[in-house]
């Protein structure tokens, strides 16, 4: 069963920050019809540049999604169906030393969020979580599903738990219709330079040595940043994914129960050691550039996802991590 009218209006928020963009962008150009009301603070991580192409097309506020009075207005003036929320404090080595800031978008934006679904329970609202909030898995370990306990490690997936408890809350309580997604590592071109990617690309560039934590032998999950906006649009189209109360199967006490939780991932995990080794041989340059440095707090060892859900609704990745890697790393070399 789907839900999806003829032409949309959507909020979409952190809209010019590094997925955001992507989402804005693709949107766009399968959707031309629709409306995209675009709110973004304009942080370290957004850039209203990468949204350029579709600027004269979209409406774009600067603004706090903890702002529930703008954030209201925007709802009311614009008729608002859905709005897909990608705003947050997401750099986990920021939020170690100065957990504020991630509070602040991560747990009160949200709850504003709420606050404006509240008065106006038709909206939709499509929240993006990630991976992290499960916390760290052993090598042997399966994949997390979405009925996993929540076991976040540092101060960033901790907000982004919470918030997500905040949400699930919101179901049961207000009947609320919203959809939550995790995801595991994205990377693409526009993602903020210290992020493990951008790090490694940028100062191997410079010939400079490459900062990678403890033994590098970490595992993540890479999904390219396209195909994580794929994934969302297939959810923007599915109604129960809002509202599955008469899902077969899904109780209508579970956590699950009264809004749906996906997992999305490209089941394709790397050791960080060897995603830099990978992306310094696509710039031609020498390994000896590798420097290991004293481990992060509470840096998790695995994640992986089971994402089963989100691909029986038949979304599955397209682009390689090799193919992806190697367009990434030429989007930066061009930057610089």
């Amino acid at each position: 069963m789907s839900w999806y009218p003829l032409v949309m209006n959507l909020l979409v928020t952190g809209g010019a920050g590094f997925i955001g963009s992507h989402f804005v962008l693709r949107h766009k150009e399968q959707f031309p019809d629709d409306l995209i009301v675009v709110l973004d603070k304009l942080t370290y991580a957004g850039n209203k540049a990468f949204i350029e192409p579709v600027l004269n097309r979209i409406r774009f506020v600067q603004g706090d999604i903890a702002d529930v009075e703008l954030v209201s207005q925007l709802i009311l003036r614009y008729e608002i169906d859905k709005i897909v929320n990608f705003a947050a404090e997401t750099h986990v080595d920021r939020s170690i030393k100065n957990a504020v800031p991630f509070i602040h978008t991560n747990i009160v934006g949200v709850q504003a969020l709420i606050e404006v679904c509240k008065a106006a329970p038709a909206v939709r609202l499509l929240h993006i979580s990630t991976d992290e909030v499960y916390g760290d898995i052993g090598d042997d370990d399966p994949p997390c599903s979405v009925g996993r306990a929540l076991f976040p490690s540092s101060p960033y997936a901790a907000t982004k738990a919470s918030g997500e408890m905040l949400l699930l809350a919101a179901m049961r309580t207000h009947s609320l219709k919203i959809a939550i997604t995790r995801c595991t590592n994205n990377y693409g071109p526009h993602q903020a330079d210290e992020k493990f990617i951008p790090t490694i690309v940028r100062h191997a560039i410079k010939n400079e040595q490459i900062p990678v934590y403890g033994s590098g032998m970490n595992k993540r999950d890479w999904l390219y940043v396209t195909d994580h906006t794929d994934a969302l649009e297939v959810i923007l189209k599915t109604d129960w994914a809002f509202w599955d109360n008469d899902v077969p199967g899904v109780h209508k006490n579970h956590p699950q129960g009264s809004g749906r939780t996906f997992n999305i991932s490209a089941d394709d995990e790397w050791q960080n050691i060897d995603v830099a080794k990978m992306i310094l041989k696509i710039l031609g340059k020498p390994e000896e550039l590798i420097h290991f440095v004293a481990d992060r707090l509470g840096h998790d060892w695995r994640y992986a996802l089971d994402s089963s859900n989100i691909r029986k609704l038949g979304w599955k990745p397209k682009i390689s991590f090799e193919d992806g890697l190697k367009a990434t790393v030429e989007w930066y070399r061009k930057k610089a």
